[in-house]
Protein backbone atom coordinates (compact mmCIF):
# COMPACT_ATOMS: atom_id res chain seq x y z
CA UNK A 1 0.00 0.00 0.00
CA UNK A 2 1.43 3.37 -0.87
CA UNK A 3 1.72 6.31 1.72
CA UNK A 4 -1.87 8.11 2.11
CA UNK A 5 -2.94 10.78 4.30
CA UNK A 6 -6.30 10.75 5.76
CA UNK A 7 -8.14 14.07 6.84
CA UNK A 8 -11.34 14.98 7.79
CA UNK A 9 -13.39 17.21 5.23
CA UNK A 10 -15.83 18.83 7.26
CA UNK A 11 -15.50 20.24 11.15
CA UNK A 12 -13.79 17.04 12.44
CA UNK A 13 -15.73 13.90 14.20
CA UNK A 14 -16.43 12.61 10.60
CA UNK A 15 -14.91 9.18 11.96
CA UNK A 16 -10.65 9.43 11.47
CA UNK A 17 -10.09 7.09 13.81
CA UNK A 18 -12.56 4.08 12.75
CA UNK A 19 -10.63 4.75 9.22
CA UNK A 20 -6.90 4.50 10.45
CA UNK A 21 -7.58 1.72 12.57
CA UNK A 22 -9.30 0.04 10.20
CA UNK A 23 -6.48 0.19 6.95
CA UNK A 24 -4.11 0.12 9.90
CA UNK A 25 -3.72 -3.50 9.05
CA UNK A 26 -2.44 -2.97 5.31
CA UNK A 27 0.67 -0.29 6.99
CA UNK A 28 3.34 -0.74 9.13
CA UNK A 29 3.59 2.98 10.48
CA UNK A 30 0.83 5.25 11.40
CA UNK A 31 1.90 8.75 12.04
CA UNK A 32 -0.23 11.60 13.32
CA UNK A 33 0.56 15.44 12.62
CA UNK A 34 -0.88 18.04 14.29
CA UNK A 35 -3.38 18.70 17.01
CA UNK A 36 -3.38 18.08 20.95
CA UNK A 37 -5.57 16.24 23.26
CA UNK A 38 -8.56 18.52 22.13
CA UNK A 39 -9.23 15.63 19.29
CA UNK A 40 -11.13 12.62 20.03
CA UNK A 41 -10.92 9.61 17.90
CA UNK A 42 -13.16 6.78 18.82
CA UNK A 43 -12.87 3.15 17.51
CA UNK A 44 -15.13 0.13 18.70
CA UNK A 45 -13.71 -2.94 18.42
CA UNK A 46 -16.11 -6.07 18.73
CA UNK A 47 -18.25 -3.72 20.84
CA UNK A 48 -15.29 -2.49 23.11
CA UNK A 49 -14.94 1.45 22.75
CA UNK A 50 -11.18 2.77 22.76
CA UNK A 51 -11.19 6.67 22.76
CA UNK A 52 -7.85 7.96 21.99
CA UNK A 53 -6.37 11.88 22.20
CA UNK A 54 -3.37 11.82 21.28
CA UNK A 55 -1.79 8.74 20.26
CA UNK A 56 -2.19 7.33 16.68
CA UNK A 57 -5.31 5.05 15.94
CA UNK A 58 -3.18 2.21 14.51
CA UNK A 59 -1.82 1.34 18.21
CA UNK A 60 -4.85 -0.98 18.43
CA UNK A 61 -2.97 -3.26 16.03
CA UNK A 62 -0.12 -4.88 17.64
CA UNK A 63 3.39 -4.10 15.81
CA UNK A 64 2.22 -0.70 14.17
CA UNK A 65 4.83 1.69 14.96
CA UNK A 66 3.30 4.75 15.88
CA UNK A 67 4.43 8.03 15.47
CA UNK A 68 3.25 11.78 17.40
CA UNK A 69 4.57 14.15 15.18
CA UNK A 70 6.38 17.72 15.55
CA UNK A 71 3.37 19.49 14.74
CA UNK A 72 1.55 18.31 17.86
CA UNK A 73 0.99 20.18 21.27
CA UNK A 74 1.47 17.51 23.48
CA UNK A 75 0.23 17.63 27.56
CA UNK A 76 2.38 15.31 29.04
CA UNK A 77 -0.15 14.29 31.61
CA UNK A 78 -2.58 13.42 29.20
CA UNK A 79 -0.12 11.41 27.57
CA UNK A 80 0.97 9.52 30.59
CA UNK A 81 -2.62 9.13 31.38
CA UNK A 82 -3.71 8.07 27.98
CA UNK A 83 -0.82 5.42 28.10
CA UNK A 84 -1.61 4.08 31.37
CA UNK A 85 -5.42 3.55 30.53
CA UNK A 86 -4.38 1.73 27.39
CA UNK A 87 -1.95 -1.00 29.13
CA UNK A 88 -5.17 -1.46 31.69
CA UNK A 89 -6.90 -2.64 28.71
CA UNK A 90 -4.44 -5.51 27.48
CA UNK A 91 -2.55 -2.70 24.67
CA UNK A 92 0.67 -3.62 24.85
CA UNK A 93 2.39 -0.33 23.53
CA UNK A 94 5.74 -1.71 24.06
CA UNK A 95 8.41 0.46 21.62
CA UNK A 96 5.61 1.17 19.18
CA UNK A 97 4.93 4.29 20.44
CA UNK A 98 7.63 7.39 19.20
CA UNK A 99 6.98 11.05 20.23
CA UNK A 100 8.41 13.91 18.03
CA UNK A 101 11.70 15.47 20.19
CA UNK A 102 10.31 18.57 18.34
CA UNK A 103 6.98 18.45 19.17
CA UNK A 104 5.56 21.26 21.58
CA UNK A 105 4.79 20.87 25.18
CA UNK A 106 0.92 22.51 26.76
CA UNK A 107 2.20 23.34 30.29
CA UNK A 108 -0.23 24.60 32.73
CA UNK A 109 -0.21 28.19 32.04
CA UNK A 110 -1.48 27.74 28.80
CA UNK A 111 -4.72 25.82 30.35
CA UNK A 112 -5.23 29.10 32.18
CA UNK A 113 -4.47 31.66 29.24
CA UNK A 114 -7.12 29.83 27.39
CA UNK A 115 -10.20 29.84 29.74
CA UNK A 116 -9.24 33.46 30.20
CA UNK A 117 -9.22 34.02 26.40
CA UNK A 118 -12.72 32.81 26.61
CA UNK A 119 -13.78 34.61 29.07
CA UNK A 120 -13.01 37.64 27.74
CA UNK A 121 -14.64 36.99 24.35
CA UNK A 122 -17.82 36.96 25.94
CA UNK A 123 -21.14 36.22 23.69
CA UNK A 124 -17.96 35.54 20.53
CA UNK A 125 -16.43 32.80 22.37
CA UNK A 126 -14.79 30.18 19.75
CA UNK A 127 -16.14 27.24 21.73
CA UNK A 128 -12.58 25.65 22.95
CA UNK A 129 -12.41 22.93 24.95
CA UNK A 130 -10.08 24.66 27.25
CA UNK A 131 -7.01 21.98 27.16
CA UNK A 132 -4.43 24.64 26.68
CA UNK A 133 -3.67 24.10 22.53
CA UNK A 134 -4.24 27.40 21.13
CA UNK A 135 -2.01 28.90 23.66
CA UNK A 136 0.45 26.32 23.45
CA UNK A 137 0.92 27.09 19.58
CA UNK A 138 0.78 31.09 20.67
CA UNK A 139 4.04 29.91 22.58
CA UNK A 140 5.63 28.13 19.70
CA UNK A 141 4.81 31.09 17.12
CA UNK A 142 6.18 33.85 19.82
CA UNK A 143 9.39 31.31 19.90
CA UNK A 144 8.87 31.21 23.45
CA UNK A 145 7.90 27.61 23.55
CA UNK A 146 9.04 24.07 25.54
CA UNK A 147 9.35 21.31 23.17
CA UNK A 148 9.61 17.14 24.27
CA UNK A 149 12.96 17.15 23.00
CA UNK A 150 14.04 19.86 25.70
CA UNK A 151 12.54 17.78 28.52
CA UNK A 152 15.94 15.12 28.19
CA UNK A 153 17.98 18.21 29.66
CA UNK A 154 16.16 19.09 32.65
CA UNK A 155 18.98 21.17 33.88
CA UNK A 156 17.58 23.78 31.30
CA UNK A 157 14.09 23.67 31.25
CA UNK A 158 13.97 26.68 34.00
CA UNK A 159 15.59 28.69 31.86
CA UNK A 160 13.87 28.11 29.06
CA UNK A 161 10.58 28.39 30.72
CA UNK A 162 11.45 32.45 31.90
CA UNK A 163 10.11 34.35 28.57
CA UNK A 164 6.59 31.64 28.71
CA UNK A 165 6.52 32.59 32.40
CA UNK A 166 7.43 36.78 32.08
CA UNK A 167 5.05 36.09 28.85
CA UNK A 168 2.12 34.96 31.41
CA UNK A 169 2.51 37.02 33.83
CA UNK A 170 2.08 40.01 32.40
CA UNK A 171 -1.16 38.97 30.56
CA UNK A 172 -1.98 38.28 33.99
CA UNK A 173 -1.00 41.73 35.40
CA UNK A 174 -2.88 43.35 32.79
CA UNK A 175 -6.42 41.19 33.09
CA UNK A 176 -5.85 42.03 36.75
CA UNK A 177 -5.56 38.33 37.51
CA UNK A 178 -3.47 36.68 39.87
CA UNK A 179 -0.71 34.06 37.95
CA UNK A 180 -1.18 30.71 39.40
CA UNK A 181 1.14 28.59 38.71
CA UNK A 182 4.29 26.85 40.66
CA UNK A 183 7.14 27.07 38.49
CA UNK A 184 9.45 25.22 40.98
CA UNK A 185 7.04 22.04 40.87
CA UNK A 186 6.34 22.75 37.72
CA UNK A 187 10.24 21.90 36.55
CA UNK A 188 10.64 19.50 38.92
CA UNK A 189 7.24 17.41 37.37
CA UNK A 190 8.81 18.01 33.74
CA UNK A 191 12.14 16.88 34.64
CA UNK A 192 10.02 13.52 35.62
CA UNK A 193 8.18 13.32 32.76
CA UNK A 194 11.52 13.64 30.92
CA UNK A 195 12.95 10.62 32.39
CA UNK A 196 9.88 8.12 31.84
CA UNK A 197 9.61 9.42 28.24
CA UNK A 198 13.01 9.22 27.37
CA UNK A 199 12.86 5.90 25.27
CA UNK A 200 10.13 7.30 23.30
CA UNK A 201 11.16 11.27 22.21
CA UNK A 202 13.23 11.03 19.16
CA UNK A 203 13.66 12.75 15.45
CA UNK A 204 10.58 11.24 13.82
CA UNK A 205 11.29 12.54 10.42
CA UNK A 206 14.62 10.59 10.46
CA UNK A 207 12.51 7.46 11.70
CA UNK A 208 9.78 7.80 9.04
CA UNK A 209 12.56 8.34 6.01
CA UNK A 210 14.34 5.45 7.35
CA UNK A 211 10.39 3.14 7.25
CA UNK A 212 10.30 4.73 4.04
CA UNK A 213 13.65 3.95 2.40
CA UNK A 214 13.16 0.25 3.63
CA UNK A 215 9.77 0.31 1.41
CA UNK A 216 7.29 0.69 4.23
CA UNK A 217 4.02 1.97 4.67
CA UNK A 218 2.68 4.81 6.74
CA UNK A 219 -0.99 6.44 7.42
CA UNK A 220 -0.41 10.23 7.90
CA UNK A 221 -3.59 10.42 10.58
CA UNK A 222 -4.90 13.94 10.46
CA UNK A 223 -6.79 15.41 13.89
CA UNK A 224 -9.70 17.81 13.52
CA UNK A 225 -10.34 18.64 9.65
CA UNK A 226 -10.08 21.08 6.83
CA UNK A 227 -12.80 23.53 8.15
CA UNK A 228 -11.33 23.68 11.29
CA UNK A 229 -7.80 24.70 9.60
CA UNK A 230 -5.53 27.62 10.59
CA UNK A 231 -5.22 28.74 7.50
CA UNK A 232 -8.60 26.82 5.75
CA UNK A 233 -11.08 26.90 7.79
CA UNK A 234 -13.92 29.35 9.41
CA UNK A 235 -11.34 31.99 10.85
CA UNK A 236 -11.41 32.52 13.90
CA UNK A 237 -13.69 30.15 14.79
CA UNK A 238 -11.05 27.19 14.12
CA UNK A 239 -8.53 24.80 15.58
CA UNK A 240 -4.72 26.35 15.98
CA UNK A 241 -2.54 24.02 13.78
CA UNK A 242 -2.80 22.80 10.29
CA UNK A 243 -5.37 20.03 9.95
CA UNK A 244 -5.42 19.47 6.18
CA UNK A 245 -3.54 17.43 4.44
CA UNK A 246 -0.70 19.68 4.26
CA UNK A 247 0.27 19.31 8.02
CA UNK A 248 1.64 15.95 6.97
CA UNK A 249 4.84 18.23 5.40
CA UNK A 250 5.30 20.65 8.38
CA UNK A 251 4.21 18.08 10.90
CA UNK A 252 6.12 15.24 10.21
CA UNK A 253 8.77 16.30 8.53
CA UNK A 254 7.78 14.08 5.79
CA UNK A 255 8.30 16.01 2.14
CA UNK A 256 4.69 16.12 -0.19
CA UNK A 257 6.57 13.70 -2.64
CA UNK A 258 6.40 11.34 -0.33
CA UNK A 259 3.07 11.38 -0.17
CA UNK A 260 1.01 8.89 -3.12
CA UNK A 261 -2.47 9.83 -2.17
CA UNK A 262 -5.16 11.45 0.27
CA UNK A 263 -8.42 9.77 1.60
CA UNK A 264 -10.97 12.23 3.35
CA UNK A 265 -13.19 11.76 5.95
CA UNK A 266 -16.83 12.81 5.41
CA UNK A 267 -20.26 12.22 7.69
CA UNK A 268 -23.49 11.46 5.49
CA UNK A 269 -24.61 14.58 7.05
CA UNK A 270 -22.56 17.62 8.72
CA UNK A 271 -21.66 18.15 12.62
CA UNK A 272 -19.85 20.83 14.21
CA UNK A 273 -19.03 21.25 18.17
CA UNK A 274 -18.34 25.04 19.27
CA UNK A 275 -19.40 28.21 18.13
CA UNK A 276 -18.99 29.26 14.28
CA UNK A 277 -21.07 29.03 11.22
CA UNK A 278 -22.98 25.99 9.79
CA UNK A 279 -24.75 26.67 7.24
CA UNK A 280 -26.76 23.50 6.89
CA UNK A 281 -27.70 23.32 10.83
CA UNK A 282 -31.18 21.51 10.86
CA UNK A 283 -32.51 22.63 14.21
CA UNK A 284 -35.57 21.47 15.96
CA UNK A 285 -36.61 18.14 16.94
CA UNK A 286 -34.91 16.47 13.66
CA UNK A 287 -31.51 17.86 14.60
CA UNK A 288 -31.82 16.53 18.30
CA UNK A 289 -32.82 13.10 16.44
CA UNK A 290 -30.13 12.84 14.26
CA UNK A 291 -28.06 13.68 17.54
CA UNK A 292 -29.22 10.65 19.19
CA UNK A 293 -28.78 8.45 16.55
CA UNK A 294 -25.67 9.42 15.51
CA UNK A 295 -24.85 9.72 19.32
CA UNK A 296 -23.13 13.23 18.42
CA UNK A 297 -21.73 13.60 21.49
CA UNK A 298 -18.20 15.19 22.30
CA UNK A 299 -15.65 12.13 22.29
CA UNK A 300 -12.87 14.40 24.47
CA UNK A 301 -16.02 17.17 26.02
CA UNK A 302 -18.98 15.04 25.73
CA UNK A 303 -20.31 18.29 24.85
CA UNK A 304 -23.66 18.04 22.42
CA UNK A 305 -22.71 18.10 18.21
CA UNK A 306 -24.75 20.84 16.28
CA UNK A 307 -25.99 18.53 13.16
CA UNK A 308 -26.71 20.18 9.72
CA UNK A 309 -27.45 17.95 6.41
CA UNK A 310 -24.41 17.30 4.15
CA UNK A 311 -23.22 20.37 3.04
CA UNK A 312 -21.88 19.91 -0.46
CA UNK A 313 -20.17 23.32 -0.59
CA UNK A 314 -18.09 22.34 2.08
CA UNK A 315 -16.77 19.11 1.02
CA UNK A 316 -15.53 20.18 -2.70
CA UNK A 317 -13.83 22.86 -1.19
CA UNK A 318 -12.40 20.57 1.14
CA UNK A 319 -11.60 18.18 -1.99
CA UNK A 320 -9.93 20.85 -3.63
CA UNK A 321 -7.62 21.92 -0.85
CA UNK A 322 -6.74 18.23 0.27
CA UNK A 323 -6.61 17.01 -3.37
CA UNK A 324 -8.35 14.18 -2.11
CA UNK A 325 -8.23 10.97 -4.54
CA UNK A 326 -11.49 9.29 -2.29
CA UNK A 327 -13.56 9.68 0.14
CA UNK A 328 -15.08 7.69 3.00
CA UNK A 329 -18.52 8.25 3.75
CA UNK A 330 -19.59 7.61 7.58
CA UNK A 331 -22.93 7.06 9.23
CA UNK A 332 -24.69 6.53 6.12
CA UNK A 333 -27.04 4.01 8.97
CA UNK A 334 -28.05 7.11 10.84
CA UNK A 335 -29.86 8.37 8.35
CA UNK A 336 -32.26 5.08 7.96
CA UNK A 337 -35.20 6.07 9.06
CA UNK A 338 -35.88 9.17 7.26
CA UNK A 339 -38.56 9.28 4.50
CA UNK A 340 -36.64 12.64 2.89
CA UNK A 341 -33.10 14.26 3.10
CA UNK A 342 -31.94 17.31 2.46
CA UNK A 343 -28.28 18.23 1.27
CA UNK A 344 -26.97 21.67 0.46
CA UNK A 345 -25.39 22.85 -2.99
CA UNK A 346 -25.52 26.45 -2.54
CA UNK A 347 -25.93 29.22 -0.78
CA UNK A 348 -27.83 32.25 -1.18
CA UNK A 349 -26.49 35.53 -0.06
CA UNK A 350 -28.58 38.84 -0.75
CA UNK A 351 -29.34 38.21 -4.03
CA UNK A 352 -25.79 36.27 -5.29
CA UNK A 353 -25.88 32.45 -5.32
CA UNK A 354 -22.59 31.03 -4.34
CA UNK A 355 -21.10 27.85 -5.18
CA UNK A 356 -17.92 28.19 -3.60
CA UNK A 357 -17.11 28.50 -0.21
CA UNK A 358 -16.41 31.87 0.95
CA UNK A 359 -13.56 32.90 2.82
CA UNK A 360 -14.94 36.15 4.87
CA UNK A 361 -17.02 35.02 7.85
CA UNK A 362 -19.43 37.92 7.27
CA UNK A 363 -20.54 36.44 4.33
CA UNK A 364 -20.58 32.92 5.29
CA UNK A 365 -22.65 33.97 8.51
CA UNK A 366 -25.72 35.77 6.63
CA UNK A 367 -25.88 32.85 3.82
CA UNK A 368 -29.25 30.54 3.70
CA UNK A 369 -28.75 27.10 2.06
CA UNK A 370 -30.21 26.22 -1.36
CA UNK A 371 -31.50 22.61 -0.85
CA UNK A 372 -31.96 19.48 -2.83
CA UNK A 373 -33.95 17.07 -1.83
CA UNK A 374 -33.47 13.73 -2.04
CA UNK A 375 -35.65 10.19 -1.02
CA UNK A 376 -34.47 8.32 1.75
CA UNK A 377 -34.61 4.42 1.45
CA UNK A 378 -36.47 3.90 4.84
CA UNK A 379 -34.34 0.65 5.23
CA UNK A 380 -31.74 -0.53 8.10
CA UNK A 381 -28.38 -0.57 6.19
CA UNK A 382 -25.93 -1.09 9.96
CA UNK A 383 -23.26 -3.58 8.71
CA UNK A 384 -23.59 -3.93 5.06
CA UNK A 385 -20.87 -4.61 3.36
CA UNK A 386 -21.12 -4.44 -0.36
CA UNK A 387 -22.71 -1.40 -2.13
CA UNK A 388 -24.75 -3.06 -3.97
CA UNK A 389 -26.23 -4.78 -1.04
CA UNK A 390 -27.38 -0.97 0.02
CA UNK A 391 -31.10 0.14 -1.08
CA UNK A 392 -31.41 1.46 -4.17
CA UNK A 393 -32.02 5.02 -2.89
CA UNK A 394 -29.20 4.60 -0.57
CA UNK A 395 -26.74 4.37 -3.60
CA UNK A 396 -28.59 6.66 -5.52
CA UNK A 397 -27.32 9.44 -2.34
CA UNK A 398 -23.80 8.06 -2.45
CA UNK A 399 -23.90 8.60 -6.01
CA UNK A 400 -25.54 11.96 -6.00
CA UNK A 401 -23.18 13.80 -3.36
CA UNK A 402 -19.88 12.12 -5.17
CA UNK A 403 -21.51 14.03 -8.39
CA UNK A 404 -21.78 16.76 -6.27
CA UNK A 405 -18.02 17.09 -4.55
CA UNK A 406 -16.34 15.80 -7.79
CA UNK A 407 -14.77 12.84 -6.37
CA UNK A 408 -15.45 9.28 -5.58
CA UNK A 409 -16.89 7.61 -2.98
CA UNK A 410 -14.68 4.70 -2.55
CA UNK A 411 -15.75 3.54 0.98
CA UNK A 412 -18.91 3.56 3.01
CA UNK A 413 -19.60 3.17 6.89
CA UNK A 414 -23.05 1.39 7.86
CA UNK A 415 -22.30 1.52 11.35
CA UNK A 416 -19.68 1.93 14.21
CA UNK A 417 -17.99 -1.02 14.54
CA UNK A 418 -14.24 -1.88 12.28
CA UNK A 419 -16.35 -4.50 10.42
CA UNK A 420 -18.92 -2.22 9.29
CA UNK A 421 -17.27 -0.93 6.53
CA UNK A 422 -17.40 -1.50 2.62
CA UNK A 423 -15.04 -0.56 -0.21
CA UNK A 424 -16.11 -0.43 -3.53
CA UNK A 425 -14.36 -2.57 -6.60
CA UNK A 426 -13.59 -0.39 -8.69
CA UNK A 427 -12.15 2.54 -6.51
CA UNK A 428 -8.98 4.40 -6.63
CA UNK A 429 -9.27 3.38 -2.61
CA UNK A 430 -8.94 -0.43 -3.76
CA UNK A 431 -6.19 -0.06 -6.20
CA UNK A 432 -4.23 0.94 -2.82
CA UNK A 433 -4.76 -2.32 -1.44
CA UNK A 434 -3.41 -4.29 -4.76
Amino acid sequence: MPNIVIAGAQWGDEGKGKVVDLLSEKVQVVARYNGGHNAGHTVIINGERFVLHLIPSGILHPGILCVMGGGMVIDPWALEKEIAELRARGVDLGENLVVSDRAHVILPHHRALEAMAEEMRGERKIGTTLRGIGPAYEDKAGRRGLRMGDLLRPEHVAGKLAEARRNYELICRGAGRAPEVDWDALVVDLAGFGERLRPRIADVSLVLHREISRGYSILFEGAQATLLDLDHGTYPFVTSSSAAAGGVATGLGVPPTRVDGALGIAKAYTTRVGAGPLPSEIGGSLEEEIRERGAEFGASTGRPRRCGWFDAVVVKYAVRVNGFDSLCLTKLDVLDLLPEIKVCVAYRHGSETLSEFPADLSVLEACEPVYETLPGWGTPTVGVRSFTELPSAAQGYVERLSAMVGCEIGMVSTGPDRRDTLIRATSVLASWFE
